[in-house]
Formats: structure tokens, sequence, C-alpha cells
């Protein structure tokens, strides 16, 4: 079968000939319909090294998996070959005590790696992914694999972001939303479906993505620039936002973060952009907790399959087959992807 597969570090990634899995006991090979572009991978594909976690090289790239059940191992049950699927990306040792809750995304000892991720496990940007056991595919009913593939990360990380913070959002809240690419639109959408009463504002630099986000159902859309944090704040009556989700992690959009968050309300780190949040007394506002979520729970994906099942969210997509996957990382790169690009291996 044809795999992209990264082979060097600071190399393009190659489609190559890889074996066909056969799987094992209690493990489910699938045929990929979608593999998600990520900025995550990006940063694997720029790395000067090996980062941690990662246990060598070659392997396939593609943490946002779905398509069709093609073959199940022995003892598995609970779906047929040719059911539509999404996997679900952390993977976990399924018996510390996180894992027992579904938060085999934060597994004590494993850490959540999955598939595409260089943990050991090739990922879905391939014409089958092997899977190792039943519990991380989520039927999909009717919504279609190619379409569905980002929910499994630009999805349910936007989720589990929301709502944690939920019991900050109703009448008279407002939630800042920076950067208002893939995630960025898929989180607008969440806070819509979740918390509707929330006023939400978009922020970015590309006028086009703005013009998405409104789309989506942001109620303000604003360039990124100083201008910017002073409408937040008289939007604000100057008491800044309840929640403040960086979808992007640079230092700009970090310190803007710091300025337009409010007193007890909750900073999110998203984005991977290794920016550094400058922290004194004063700065983030008192009692502003920080966090860094990583990915959600299977239960919490569960609730996105849910929400697109119901069409209150969608994903923007733009399909490419395996050979122009390196095209498509380019675009993404370069800020030209308007939602995800999804790579379809059977196209």
């Amino acid at each position: 079968m044809r795999a992209f597969q990264l082979v060097g570090w600071r190399q393009p990634p190659e489609v190559r000939e890889v074996p066909v899995p056969e799987p094992g006991p209690g493990q489910i090979l699938v045929k990929v319909g979608g593999a998600g572009a990520c900025h995550s991978d990006l940063h694997i594909m720029e790395a000067p090294a090996p980062l941690p976690g990662f246990t060598g090289l070659p392997f396939t790239l593609g943490h946002e998996n779905a398509g069709w059940v093609e073959q199940l191992g022995a003892g598995v049950t609970g779906f047929v070959p040719g059911d539509p699927v999404i996997v679900y990306g952390p993977w976990g040792c399924g018996i510390c005590a996180n894992c027992r809750q579904g938060q085999e995304n934060y597994c004590q000892n494993l850490g959540g790696q999955g598939p595409g991720l260089g943990g050991g496990h090739d990922g879905g940007m391939a014409e089958y992914l092997l899977v190792p056991a039943a519990r991380y595919l989520i039927a999909l009913g009717t919504l279609d694999p190619r379409r569905a593939a980002p929910l499994s990360d630009a999805g349910l990380t936007s989720y589990h972001a929301v709502k944690r913070s939920l019991h900050l959002l109703g009448p008279g809240s407002t939630a800042v939303v920076i950067g208002a690419g893939g995630l960025g639109q898929m989180t607008i959408q969440i806070l819509r479906a979740l918390s509707s009463a929330t006023t939400v504002v978009a922020v970015d630099t590309d006028a086009g993505k703005l013009e998405t986000a409104k789309r989506m159902g942001a109620d303000e859309a604003l360039l990124s620039g100083d201008e910017t944090i002073t409408r937040i704040k008289e939007m604000t009556a100057q008491q800044g936002a309840q929640l403040v989700l960086d979808m992007v992690g640079v230092d700009p959009t970090l310190q803007m973060a710091a300025q337009v968050a409010g007193m007890l309300g909750h900073l999110t780190i998203v984005g991977l952009g290794g920016g550094a949040l400058p922290v004194n007394f004063s700065s983030p506002p008192h009692e502003c907790s920080v966090a860094s979520p990583y990915w959600g729970s299977l239960p919490e994906l569960m609730e996105v399959i849910a929400l697109a099942q119901q069409e209150k969210i969608k994903m923007l997509v733009e399909y490419f087959p395996l050979e122009r996957a390196n095209e498509a990382y380019q675009l993404l790169h370069d800020g030209k992807i308007q939602g995800r690009a999804v790579i379809t291996p059977h196209t």
C-alpha cells in the first residue's frame, strides 16, 4: 500500500510503498477515507531532531483519521466490515486512572501518544490504518468519513477547550478566539452550540478568515492589532473576557491574550506556536487560570460526533490525494487553507 511517511528530519515526507498491516487479536484494520493535515504535523516535519516521545524514522503521518472497517482481528466485536468509523487519536495504556475515565489523552504511562505522532504507531495518511483496539473507534452513522476526519482532533481539541470553561459562560459573558483558521472556526461553532448567549469575538491577521469566522457565528471579527485590545476592553466594560482561547500560541498572540483576559477568567493555550506567556503579579489578571489542554477524552469525541450528526458543527475541508500531500502542507504553512486540508488516499 502507499503511505505518506516522514523519512528524515527537516526533509519533505515521501509517498512510499509499505506492507498492508495484518490485524492481530483485538485489532482492527481501517480503510482510510480521510486524514486531516494539522499544524502539529508541520512542527514535527520542521523539527531539527527527534521530539520527546519519538521512536525513530520512518513513520506514517496522520493523526486525524476516519474511514471504513476493513478487517477485524480475532475477538473483535461491535463492528463489521464496511462500518464508517472515526478513530480516537490519543492512544493510552488503557489501565491507568485517567485512561479508565476515558481520558487517554492524559495517559499517565504513555502520554496519549497516538498514530502519526512518532510514538511507534503509523498514522492514517496511508491506504490502511491498523488500530490496536475497538475502543478507539466511534461509529459515524451517516457522516462521510472524508469530511468527518478532522473532528477527531480539530473538533475534539476545540470542544474540550471550550467545555472545560462552560461554567464561566452565559448571558453577558465574552469569549475571544485568537486565530480563525481550522481550529478557530470549529471553536466558534462549538461556542455557539454550547453557550449561545456568549458574545464570541474572533481575532486574526487574515480578513478572509475573519469573514469565514462571521459566517460560522462570531459576533465580532477583528483584525489583530492594538486597536483590537481597545475594542475588546470596550465591549467588556474594561473587565476583559471570561474566556480567551489562543489557537496560535506565538509571543504576540499570548501577549494579547493576557491583555484581554478578565479576572477569574480562563486563558487557554491551544496553539503550538511555541511562544511564552509573560506572567507576573498583575498579568494575566488576578486569579485568571492558564491552561494548555491536549486533545480531549473519548466521551467528548462521542459528543462531538453527535453535534456533527445534528449539523450544529461542520468543518470546511479541502481534499488532496496522497500524491499532493506535500502541496497541502505547503499551503497550510503559507496560511492558504481556509479550513482543514484532508488527505484522501483512495481518490
